[in-house]
């Protein structure tokens, strides 16, 4: 038989190791995924294999918050061109997978491509609709 001593010592160690083991378990230090803000007018995507998730996107007239996503492994950036030329003062940039970013642009109704202009990502093109 155990001493009554001892197996109290016994005990201590046991809560204090599973304690240490549990909390070791939850959480971590890995932050939840960032979110975009309310009020985002378009949300666009980059996906594994380099590319957005969709082709084609459409949003209002007007002021339009855009939300970019990284569900890819790799740093994207999103930017817009009308008419073969870059829209100034407007870039996303995510540089991991789950980050997020946004930014507003007044837009005029009309037809846009959205482009990664990361080296390596020129078929990451997409046509974006305004009206």
């Amino acid at each position: 038989m155990v001493p009554r001593k001892l197996l109290h010592h016994r005990l201590a160690i046991f809560v204090l190791t599973t304690g240490v083991a549990l909390a070791a378990c939850g959480g971590g230090d890995s932050a939840p995924a960032d979110t975009l803000p309310a009020g985002v007018g378009l949300t666009v995507a980059a996906v594994p294999s380099i590319r957005w998730d969709a082709d084609n996107y459409t949003a209002s007239a007007g002021d339009v918050t855009v939300g970019l996503v990284n569900e890819d492994s790799v740093r994207h950036t999103f930017i817009i061109a009308k008419d073969g030329k870059k829209l100034p003062g407007f870039k996303l940039d995510v540089g991991k997978k789950d980050d997020v970013d946004s930014g507003t642009i007044a837009l005029e109704a009309g037809t846009y491509t959205l482009i990664c202009d990361v080296p390596g990502h020129q078929n990451m093109k997409a046509t974006l609709t305004v009206s």
